[in-house]
């Protein structure tokens, strides 16, 4: 692999990256980012529309450009030595195209029009459309949704599709079909946006579009038109055959590599959700929660193809080869991590108190100390429960209740967000041997990560990469390169863990468990139908919990 290179593009929510990648150890030569200029920091809000969050498409063509360009420029690499590009993007973030698959969203007359752009992983407005799928879902003989947790989410494709047919249909009407975003990219780069023929990946496809090859591909078309008959026709424009990341979705156009400064040409890797390709880049096997923690939080595991496993309540998704080939790709998740601490950080806390300063006061209480608890659900929950009209909660606060109280509260909540995660794959036979955490927060962040050890009582690892699902990304652009025969023999090469490990305190786990029981009282309480819960006890014995501590301190 000596002078041999790839490179990892990454679309996050607010940003895009370009990575620049040694294929002899993974190490990163040069990494650009570049921040989407539209909206509030790259996303497109409505203040009539709550639930919604839109992107302009022209922000992910313009944004490419710039971060590869200064990436490429800046790495002072011969173009000859790139030999492949990988993509990975947010989803379920579909977006509406014309016949030629260009986003509506970038033509003239849809330039302003919120429903014509990209409809981000964090639009919630299909809600009640998400609820009539599963309902309709759950009669079908086919039973699509038994592997995707039996409840289809407004995050995903199908929803939002039918949602915007119900609330635009002059838009629904342009767009001759619906591309994920993690296909677009890749068949922009190649100059294949037809959407009748370009290259879809199985990982969007199968964790969002109920795409599965027992029952031909996607859900039939009299299902679809039974929800809307438009969106039977969207499935007729939807090629059928799906890929998995580590094939070539074709070569860089000239337009495009003449514009960044690689070959036309050079490799193109079939997409796939940032995510999965995380979970490569951190070098996810059987065995492994890969948890890439960012403004949310997605965990990723994989299980054999030729072992038996169980439909499993509430995950986002059981795909053969979403996430390695010959696996099948099993994907949680939590709707809020990140946006609930920037939320309490940027809203609800004096200028000046911000991460830094709320983290230092923080680490420097006990578990159970403050009295509080939280539920993570200020953007709903993903995983276990598949509710998106659940909101946040906060319980036991008093009159001295402080600022850094309240923000280590939202922390352990979501590490018992994450714990119930654990617990369902486990419930079910999915072992977790081990836990790698890679994201922005994972980096930066001691005190969560120290948190999630005690509260989940296993050690934490981070991934080695600061730029993990990049890494990733650079290692399918690799594979479909020619450099490495498979992801595996690449992941040797190129992926591994920090030194520094964040092992459980004994004493905290041990309060955390008493915390999490609680934890649990509220969350089946509020967020399952058929729960029965009295949670007269919940504020007493927090209060219990909070003395015991403060007296022993």
């Amino acid at each position: 692999m000596t002078n041999k290179f790839a490179l990892g593009v990454d679309y996050g929510t607010n940003s895009v990256r370009a990575v620049v990648v040694d294929l002899a150890d993974g190490s990163e030569i040069v990494a650009a980012i570049d921040n989407y200029p539209s909206g509030d920091a790259g996303v497109l809000l409505d203040p009539k529309r709550p639930l919604l969050a839109r992107q302009n498409p022209q922000d992910y063509v313009d944004g490419f450009y710039r971060a590869v360009s200064k990436a490429v420029k800046h790495s002072g690499i011969d173009p000859h030595c790139i030999v492949g590009i990988g993509v990975d993007t947010t989803g379920s973030t579909p977006i509406p195209v014309d016949k030629n698959g260009t986003p509506l969203g970038m033509l003239p007359e849809f330039k302003n029009e919120l429903d014509a752009q990209a409809w981000l992983w964090k639009d919630h407005t299909g809600f009640a459309e998400a609820a009539e799928i599963t309902e309709k879902a759950a009669k079908n003989r086919d039973r699509y949704l038994k592997k995707c947790g039996g409840t289809y989410s407004s995050e995903w494709f199908w929803s939002k599709i039918l949602h915007c047919k119900r609330v635009n249909p002059h838009v629904f009407k342009a767009a001759y079909s619906w591309v994920e975003h993690a296909d677009f990219m890749p068949a922009f780069l190649t100059g294949n946006t037809n959407p009748d023929t370009m290259p879809r990946g199985i990982c969007a496809a199968g964790h969002k579009a109920m795409f599965n090859d027992q029952w031909g591909g996607l859900p039939s078309e009299t299902f679809l038109h039974s929800l809307d008959p438009g969106l039977a026709a969207i499935r007729s424009r939807y090629n059928g055959v799906t890929q998995t990341a580590d094939q070539k979705a074709g070569g860089l156009c000239p337009v495009v590599a003449a514009k960044v400064g690689l070959l036309a040409g050079t490799p193109v890797a079939v997409g796939a959700m940032d995510a999965h390709m995380g979970a490569v880049g951190a070098g996810i096997k059987p065995g492994t929660l890969v948890k890439i923690i960012g403004t949310s939080t997605c965990d990723m595991m994989v299980h054999p193809l030729d072992q038996p496993i169980p439909d499993i309540p509430g995950l986002c998704g059981i795909v053969p080869e979403s996430v390695l080939p010959g696996m099948y790709g099993l994907e949680a998740g939590q709707s809020a991590v990140g946006d609930i601490f920037n939320w309490f950080a940027n809203q609800m806390t004096p200028k000046g108190e911000g991460h830094d300063h709320l983290s230092r006061e923080a680490a420097k209480l006990l578990p159970g100390e403050s009295g509080l608890l939280c539920l993570d659900w200020n953007n709903g929950n993903r995983t276990v429960l598949v509710d998106q009209l659940l909101t946040g909660l906060t319980i036991g606060t008093t009159l001295h209740t402080t600022a850094a109280e309240t923000y280590r509260a939202l922390i352990e909540a979501t590490a018992f967000g994450a714990l119930t995660i654990i617990n369902r794959l486990e419930e079910y036979g999915v072992a977790v041997k081990e836990v790698i955490n890679c994201g922005g927060i994972a980096e930066k962040s001691p005190l969560v990560m120290q948190i999630y050890a005690d509260v989940c009582n296993r050690p934490m690892k981070v991934s080695r990469s600061p730029q993990t699902c990049a890494l990733g990304a650079a290692i399918f652009g690799a594979v479909a390169g020619g450099a490495f025969k498979t992801v595996k023999e690449a992941q040797k090469k190129m992926t591994g863990v920090k030194e520094t490990v964040y092992k459980p305190n004994k004493s905290a786990a041990a309060v955390y468990g008493q915390l999490y029981k609680l934890y649990h009282d509220l969350h089946d309480t509020f967020g399952v139908k058929t729960s029965k819960g009295n949670l007269h006890h919940v504020m007493k014995q927090l209060i219990e919990i909070r003395d015991r501590v403060r007296k022993h301190k």
